[in-house]
């Protein structure tokens, strides 16, 4: 009896060692397969871009943050999805960095790669992206910045044309 009972202990303890050991290695498995690509955001700080009467609003204060990102196919997209997001962390904030992202409405629709350029497709349905030029100038800084550290982007259009006018 003692001898059953302790061959079924031993079946058992193996069977949930199993259990557990196969649940890993799928796990892992899974896990395994996503690769992740560090990736900068630009947002704007101010202290950086001052000049005669105050903050200019210029590249001069944009600052790169970086982020990490699964690799995938859609990079640049991803990217400025969560640039568009503006998710700074309160760290960044403290420092100074600040952005007007996100803008109610604003998303990213696409992005089309041809040669050196990249024409990148925004909804903007309550037109957020226009008005004032300083403001505007910011904004496409940003985007254009962001997408600008990706092999082969020289230039960034936007579509539709109307976005980030003053």
């Amino acid at each position: 009896m003692r001898k059953t009972i302790t061959i079924i202990g031993i079946s058992v303890f193996i069977l949930i060692a199993g259990f557990y050991v196969l649940n890993a290695y799928i796990y892992n498995e899974k896990q395994g397969d996503i690769e992740y690509v560090d990736i900068k955001l630009y947002y704007y700080k101010p202290s950086l871009d001052q000049g005669g009467g105050g903050v200019q609003r210029t590249r001069k204060g944009l600052v790169a943050v970086n982020r990490v990102l699964p690799k995938t196919d859609t990079l640049l997209e991803d990217t400025i999805s969560l640039l568009i997001m503006g998710e700074l962390t309160d760290e960044e904030r403290a420092s100074g960095l600040t952005t007007e992202f996100p803008l109610d409405g604003f998303g990213l629709i696409g992005s089309n790669f041809t040669d050196d350029s990249t024409t990148l497709e925004f909804s903007d349905p309550l037109d957020k992206t226009v008005g004032g030029s300083c403001r505007v100038a910011i904004l496409w800084a940003q985007i254009d910045e962001t997408s600008k550290q990706f092999q082969g982007v020289k230039e960034v259009k936007f579509f539709p044309e109307e976005l980030f006018q003053p």
